[in-house]
């Protein structure tokens, strides 16, 4: 069962199909992830109420911020987010990516690969709510996938060819539910890992605490006491993380106080 929330950047050229896609998702992963609610953050609702009547670019900056602003207060709630946004520099994705990381949550860029050509086909039926050029301009500016590691698709999907998208969206939220298992997977069995780790450390600790306490009860090591205990600090630190066994841990650190001491201990304190 996943039990962390999670962001989903979509990104694709304007009239792709990003907003048709992100409803059908945002549907589907209601339906699956009942413990979460999903909410879609689309920056043009934000344009519209700041400039109902035309495009203004001296605005954008405002809308990124104030777009961006809203998505991490939606996962600040613990909800799912879906990103209905063109995000077609890698900039624009690395915000995003910046939030999930600042949240410790998984991140998916799901990209709507739908032809330009198609793109302008789809934007005319629609009445042209958004001029040709702005969309060929946004073709051209498109940053590449795979300049940075982070910053490849999850899932790259061209609505043009999909004839069953509610069956498409499935296969795809079966996908993300996959990857979400084996990422909790992942971070549990660090997890354990390092309880491990912190348990043994604690016994290394402990049982050299104890075997210099032996020592010292032969008077004639008392006069190296400072010493001894100044190398079992030293030898603690280097054998950190190690996970050795109780008689590993004594056998090397008795080897280790007489190479450093210069000194011969009896196997008693074995």
């Amino acid at each position: 069962m996943v039990n962390k929330n999670f962001l989903i950047c979509l990104t694709g050229l304007p009239a792709s199909g990003k907003t048709t896609f992100a409803t059908k998702l945002k549907l589907i992963l209601k339906e699956r992830f009942t413990n979460f609610s999903i909410r879609i953050i689309d920056p043009d609702i934000i344009r519209r109420a700041m400039a109902p009547d035309k495009f203004d670019y001296n605005l954008e900056p405002i809308v990124r911020e104030r777009n961006l602003a809203e998505i991490s207060n939606e996962l600040s709630k613990g909800n799912v987010v879906i990103s209905d946004d063109l995000n077609y520099f890698s900039s624009m994705r690395h915000d995003l990516k910046i939030l999930a990381d600042n949240f410790n949550i998984n991140f998916f860029i799901i990209y709507i690969s739908t032809p330009f050509e198609i793109c302008l086909i789809w934007n005319k039926t629609r009445g042209e709510p958004i001029p040709n050029e702005i969309i060929g301009n946004i073709q051209m500016k498109f940053d590449d996938f795979g300049k940075y590691k982070w910053d490849y698709p999850t899932v790259k999907i061209d609505l043009s060819r999909i004839k069953d998208l509610h069956n498409e969206v499935e296969v795809i939220v079966d996908g993300l539910i996959k990857k979400l298992n084996e990422s909790q997977k992942k971070l549990q069995k660090e997890r354990n890992l390092e309880d491990s780790l912190n348990w043994d450390n604690q016994n290394l600790d402990k049982i050299t605490r104890i075997y210099v306490g032996k020592l010292l009860q032969n008077p004639k090591l008392l006069p190296l006491k400072k010493k001894i205990i100044k190398t079992r600090k030293i030898f603690v630190k280097l054998y950190k993380n190690k996970a050795l066994k109780e008689l590993e841990i004594v056998t090397a650190f008795k080897k280790y106080l007489e190479s450093n001491l210069t000194i011969k201990i009896s196997d008693k304190f074995m």
